[in-house]
């Protein structure tokens, strides 16, 4: 399974009850954090988490509400003790941008570890998560990421002993090894089946609609996207800001058919998204207005958990 909260539903500035952007997933005991903008911390302590376990940030891009809350993340992980190295991943200049927020978190007692993003469209395999991330349109290089746990076919019991493979074979060939067997190469594809429906979030905030989003958010369970502006009268705003509205939302999920929506980065100004709800649905129904704290368990379709 793979838990989902959304930390942060803001966008420029934090608010009473809404701080800014910042998504947690936990997966078979690894925590992925995207973006980090201030707030994320007291978010993370209302959930009973805590920073020190976090494995990989990834960062869309580098406007400070998205990147304010990490020098103090940082320095709480170096508190709680951590000394396990962490990963950065995000656009050009995160090594250089980092560096230079951490002459306030000085000192560091563990590494960290940067992946700077250059194309348009990247993959990135780290502890069980695929991450896609995939360029947007907003006013400097900003990404979109789909964080896919994969996920293999059944071990065919079967066909193995057909094969006339001992058991002690068996695991390596389920975890991907090739295995010898009295001089004969066995293929992990020779004994497992196709490979199953795996699980898919895409978070996607700060752009305008744009093709590479159509292209990449498909078939995702859970699509976090922005929802800047709630009046169809900001339109406009929205398109010289570089940000979207609710309506625009609701077309790319008409267009993606993600199993549901929810919208994030709420301009200050916009006091009840909620509102707004009944006009979006009719474009797409499986849109939820997300509130910080908001969270959801996505399960495989089988139930079953990978071991």
């Amino acid at each position: 399974m793979l838990e989902v909260c959304l930390l942060g539903t803001g966008g420029m500035m934090p608010l009473p009850n809404r701080w800014l952007t910042s998504l947690m997933v936990k997966y078979n005991g690894s925590d992925l954090l995207i973006d980090c903008g201030e707030g994320t911390q007291i978010a993370m302590k209302c959930k009973g988490w805590s920073p020190k376990p976090i494995d990989v940030i990834c960062f869309t891009h580098f406007h400070g509400d998205h990147i304010g809350g990490l020098p103090g993340m940082l320095l709480s992980m170096g508190n709680a003790e951590r000394r396990e190295p962490l990963t950065l991943i995000g656009p050009r200049g995160l090594e250089r941008i980092v560096r230079s927020l951490c002459v306030i978190a000085a000192d560091l007692p563990f590494e960290l570890r940067f992946i700077e993003l250059t194309e348009p469209f990247q993959i990135l395999y780290l502890h069980g998560y695929r991450i896609e991330a995939f360029r947007v349109h907003h006013r400097v290089v900003c990404y979109g990421y789909n964080l896919v746990i994969e996920r293999q076919g059944r071990f065919q019991v079967e066909q193995a002993k057909m094969l006339g493979l001992p058991v002690q074979y068996w695991n390596p060939l389920q975890k991907g090894r090739e295995v010898e067997y009295n001089g004969v190469i066995y293929k992990p594809e020779q004994v497992m089946g196709a490979a199953r429906k795996g699980l898919k979030v895409t978070y996607c905030t700060d752009t305008r609609p744009t093709q590479s989003i159509l292209e990449h958010a498909g078939h995702a369970d859970l699509m976090i996207c922005e929802g800047m502006y709630g009046e169809k009268e900001k339109a406009v705003k929205a398109k010289e800001k570089k940000h979207m509205t609710f309506q625009e939302a609701a077309r790319i999920a008409q267009a993606v058919r993600p199993g549901s929506m929810w919208l994030t980065h709420y301009s200050p100004s916009l006091v009840r998204p909620e509102q707004y709800l009944p006009e979006i649905r009719e474009i797409y129904p499986y849109i939820e207005a997300a509130r910080d704290g908001m969270s959801t368990t996505l399960r495989f379709e089988d139930g079953e958990e990978e071991s």
